[in-house]
């Protein structure tokens, strides 16, 4: 494997304590080979006798320095240092101790939201403080724990939750929870995650041509349809039409026979004009002669 210079893949956060209560530094580290951590205050490397009762430990990439009970003489500029052969790298946040006391208030709250399923989702909260509030996210009420899907990012009074890839099974009502020894504060809000939808295919209209017809055909006829042919130009166009019933004739009002028609001959002779009878010349008889 590859050597890889140390980088901090989560730096130290700046920390307002009240006197006479703990103080912690933390930051996440990566490098190969696995560094070698240094801690310093002011410039200066930090020891025992600088330092009574400080706790120093790095495990898995973690660096930590807790103090356990901090006075004003403790406030000042910290630094972590990681080095390994391929390079070094250093992180560093203040430390203020104060008598004052206040309690843990939200500049910015969550903040609703609705994304499409596979969208990377991003809650983000501002809290103040004194001293610093310990920040901690929920989801219906468990506590999210930091990991690959769901991870909790520090950056000053910046606290975030993000989710690499969302589902709609992480819908629901989040919170966040920041505490001190002054007090506690909630900030709440939901989260739909929609699920992907199905596009319904659009209606579409199939035409056949042929050299000598045309046929329009709609695809998405039903079983019952009835359909009409025409022919018009040499152009056969077949359309389909609903299915009505068929026509029943009307029932006679009465049982009496309707009157027979005439017949043709008579219906000729209707149309015919009568001439005239004709007149017939009777010729006279010839008078006798007389003797």
């Amino acid at each position: 494997m590859s050597t890889q210079a140390p980088t901090f893949t989560q730096p130290l956060q700046s920390v307002v304590a009240l006197e006479g209560s703990a103080a912690t530094f933390e930051a996440q580290v990566s490098g190969n080979p696995v560094p070698e951590v240094s801690w310093f205050r002011d410039g200066q490397v930090l020891s025992a006798a600088a330092l009574p009762g400080a706790q120093i430990s790095f495990s898995d990439g973690r660096a930590v320095l807790m103090i356990p009970a901090v006075t004003a003489a403790h406030s000042g500029r910290f630094s972590v240092r990681a080095t390994n052969g391929a390079g070094q790298a250093t992180s560093t946040a203040e430390l203020l101790v104060t008598v004052e006391t206040a309690p843990p208030n939200f500049i910015q709250r969550l903040q609703s939201m609705t994304v499409r399923q596979g969208s990377q989702v991003r809650l983000d909260v501002r809290v103040a403080g004194i001293p610093t509030p310990v920040v901690k996210f929920y989801r219906e009420g468990a506590e999210i724990q930091s990991s690959a899907d769901f991870q909790i990012v520090q950056e000053g009074d910046l606290y975030s939750l993000l989710i690499a890839e969302a589902f709609p099974e992480d819908s629901g009502t989040y919170s966040v929870n920041a505490s001190n020894s002054s007090g506690r504060a909630t900030s709440t809000a939901e989260l739909l995650v929609q699920g992907k939808t199905v596009a319904v295919p659009a209606k579409k209209t199939k035409t056949i041509m042929s050299t000598s017809s045309q046929m329009t055909v709609d695809s998405h006829f039903q079983s019952s349809s009835m359909m009409e042919m025409r022919v018009e130009g040499g152009v056969v166009t077949q359309t389909l039409a609903h299915k009505t019933p068929p026509r029943v004739p009307p029932k006679p009002t009465s049982t009496s026979k309707s009157p027979t028609p005439p017949s043709l001959a008579a219906r000729v002779a209707g149309g015919r004009h009568q001439s005239p009878s004709p007149v017939r010349h009777v010729k006279a008889p010839t008078p006798a002669p007389v003797r």
